[in-house]
C-alpha cells in the first residue's frame, strides 16, 4: 500500500522523497517541526484534525524565528493536511508531522540560505506511552533556554536535549523525564507540558520558564477554567512542589493527557490518576473527536 506525503507543493508517494547525506538538516539539525493529531470518531465515522490552524500558526512562528520562510499560508497548510489524510484514507487516530528544513548541501551551518523545504508525513498512532499512569524522575540534564536553542520553536536539533533526558531516566527505570530550567525551576517533559493540582488550583509553569507554548496545554487550561470552574495559575514551580501536589499530569500532542503518579520515587497524591486529570482527559477526548458542540471549532472534519 502506497504511503503518501506532501513535499514541496504536492502530494507524492513517500518513496519519491529523499534527503542528501550532505543536507544541512541532516548534518546540523537545521529544521523545525510540528506534531499534530487527527482523531478518529468510530461512531460518526469521521476523522478530525485537532486544532490544525493553531499548529500551523505555531509552525510559521518557528519558521520566522529560524529564518526558514515557506510560501504557504496557514489555511493552505491546513488544506494540504486534510488532502493528505484523505489521500492516505486514514480511518484511525493519526499523527501528522510537518517538517521545515534547510535542504542545501553546502558545508557551512548557516541559516542564511533560501533552500527551505517542507515535508508532511502521517502515521497511525494510538497511545504514545502505552500507559495511563507514569512514574517519572527529574533529569540531571537542564532544559535548553530561549537564548540557546529556543524550545518554543520546536527546532529539530533541540530534541537531542530531550533524547538525553529520556535516555537517562529510562535507564534508571522510569517512564519519562522532567526538566528543570537553568534556575532550577520545573520546566516540562522532553515532549510534554506539565500541570500540578494544588489546593484546588491548576498550576503550570509560565512561558517565560523555557517551555513550549503547547496547544494541548492551552486546551487543558481552557477546559479547566470553563468546564471545571478551576482557577488556572501560570507561575514558576519549585521541584519539591511536585512531591506534595495533589495531582501531577502531562499534556502534549503525543502524550495527550496522562497522569504522573510518582516523581523521584515519591508517590504523588494517592499514587493513582487523580479526579481532575481524569475529568480533563475524558473531556479532551470528547473535544478531539467532535463530541462536544461547544468546541466544534477545534476539529477539522477530513471526510
Amino acid at each position: 500500500m502506497t504511503s503518501w506525503v506532501f513535499y514541496q507543493g504536492k502530494i507524492v508517494p513517500e518513496e519519491e522523497v529523499s534527503i542528501s547525506i550532505r543536507c544541512k538538516a541532516f548534518n546540523y539539525g537545521l529544521g523545525c517541526f510540528e506534531g499534530i493529531r487527527a482523531y478518529w470518531d468510530e461512531e460518526g465515522q469521521q476523522l478530525y484534525g485537532f486544532r490544525l490552524k493553531e499548529h500551523y500558526e505555531r509552525l510559521l512562528e518557528s519558521c520566522k524565528a529560524l529564518y526558514m520562510d515557506i510560501p504557504y499560508t496557514v489555511q493552505e497548510l491546513c488544506d494540504f493536511t486534510v488532502e493528505l489524510l484523505r489521500k492516505n484514507n486514514f480511518k484511525t487516530t493519526t499523527y501528522i508531522r510537518p517538517v521545515v528544513y534547510k535542504g542545501s548541501n553546502s558545508l557551512t551551518p548557516t541559516l542564511k540560505d533560501e533552500d527551505n523545504r517542507l515535508v508532511i508525513y502521517c502515521q497511525p498512532l494510538g497511545s504514545y506511552s502505552g500507559k495511563t499512569e507514569l512514574k517519572v524522575a527529574v533529569s540531571s540534564w537542564r532544559r535548553i533556554t530561549d537564548n540557546m536553542i529556543p524550545p518554543r520553536t520546536k527546532a529539530t536539533g533541540g530534541y537531542l536535549n530531550s533524547a538525553l533526558a529520556s535516555l537517562e531516566v529510562l535507564q534508571n527505570g522510569f517512564d519519562e523525564a522532567i526538566f528543570l530550567t537553568q534556575d532550577g525551576k520545573v520546566c516540562e517533559g522532553p515532549g510534554e507540558n506539565i500541570f500540578l493540582v494544588k489546593k484546588g488550583k491548576l498550576v503550570t509553569p509560565p512561558l517565560s520558564d523555557d517551555i513550549l507554548e503547547g496547544i494541548t496545554r492551552d486546551t487543558v487550561m481552557t477546559l479547566a477554567r470553563e468546564e471545571l470552574g478551576m482557577e488556572v495559575v501560570e507561575r514558576s514551580v519549585s521541584r519539591t512542589e511536585l512531591y506534595n501536589a495533589q495531582e501531577v499530569f502531562f499534556s502534549g500532542t503525543a502524550m495527550e493527557v496522562t497522569a504522573v503518579v510518582e516523581v523521584d520515587r515519591r508517590k504523588v497524591g494517592t499514587g493513582k490518576e487523580g479526579e481532575v486529570c481524569k475529568k480533563l482527559r475524558d473531556m479532551f477526548f470528547d473535544v478531539a473527536t467532535g463530541k462536544n458542540e461547544k468546541y466544534k471549532g477545534y476539529g477539522t472534519a477530513v471526510y
